[in-house]
């Protein structure tokens, strides 16, 4: 009789849950998705130029000419011709502290804080201050890193305050939830969120009592190609958009690009032309509204 050879045991695949990953921030749920989807677009012509002092210090000049939209009651896009210089600084003090400042010549002020208080917690403040009444704004959020969780605080102008949680369930699988209150206008709301992450995909679904509900997904075809899908509708509105965006990265050049439900098609090209020298370019094509963007420009320095 031949020698039987037994069946090797079934691999056990339970969940070690005091050895889970720590999950990305809530606000960050869909960065992969918005590399693609979401790239500084700009029309008109931009030069950045940083000049880098120390390890630590850096300047920073920005020139951008072009359009600008204003608003109007017509369906056509009225647009004037602006220009505007950006001077700014940036300190670093890796990895604990980090200042960011801009200052624009119509009077514009933008500002970004990070400071790490400990291992664990983090602090964080942008606020925007303009010459328009009502229209200046800050934030300040309080982040905590546990092990396996995430935990946001945040207090910002007109009686806004807001938390969120994120909790990794599995190595690929976190959940995680949010609250805010908006004092100024008597708002509330609450959402929820789940995120499936591996090495060739991420998959996010969120979904908030502002009647907003968000998908994406994210497929990385290889070291140098990924491709991106989003679904985004509000079901109070009635309001839905699904795009479709690619992120393509060469060996001298990075091209990102979109299209979406509402007849809009969008570019943006990356090309190193030297050491510390890139070109860009950016095109944006609105066929619903007949808006078309262009625009091209030069960054100098790292």
């Amino acid at each position: 009789m031949a020698n039987t050879v037994p069946s090797p045991p079934p691999t056990d695949t339970k969940v070690d849950y005091f050895n889970l990953p720590c999950p990305i921030p809530f606000e960050e749920l869909h960065r992969e998705a918005m590399m693609s989807l979401k790239p500084d677009l700009f029309e008109g012509m931009r030069f950045d130029f940083t000049k880098i002092l120390n390890q630590k210090f850096s300047l920073n000049h920005s020139v951008l000419m072009g359009p600008t939209e204003i608003p109007s009651q017509s369906t056509e896009t009225i647009k004037i011709p602006t220009a505007h210089y950006e001077f700014g600084s940036t300190f670093i003090d890796h990895p604990k502290l980090l200042l960011w400042g801009r200052i624009l010549t119509d009077g514009r002020l933008n500002a970004r804080v990070k400071c790490d208080l400990s291992e664990n917690l983090t602090f964080k403040a942008n606020a925007q201050l303009t010459n328009e009444p009502h229209m200046s704004h800050g934030m300040v959020n309080f982040d905590y890193k546990g092990k396996d969780y995430r935990t946001q605080f945040q207090l910002g102008n007109g009686a806004l305050l807001g938390a969120s949680y994120i909790q990794s369930v599995t190595q690929h699988l976190s959940l995680g939830g949010e609250v805010f209150w908006a004092g100024q206008h008597r708002k509330s709301g609450v959402g929820y969120a789940a995120r499936y992450n591996t090495d060739k995909m991420v998959a996010t679904g969120q979904v908030a009592s502002t009647g907003m509900v968000l998908l994406s997904y994210v497929q990385k075809v290889s070291e140098k190609v990924s491709l991106a899908s989003e679904f985004m509708c509000n079901y109070l509105s009635r309001d839905v958009t699904a795009s479709f965006g690619y992120d393509y990265i060469l060996r001298q050049c990075r091209l990102r690009g979109k299209i979406d439900s509402n007849g809009c098609v969008a570019a943006f090209l990356e090309e190193r032309l030297n050491m510390g020298l890139n070109f860009i370019l950016s095109a944006e094509l609105d066929h619903r509204k007949k808006d078309y963007k262009f625009g091209f420009g030069l960054t100098v320095g790292e």
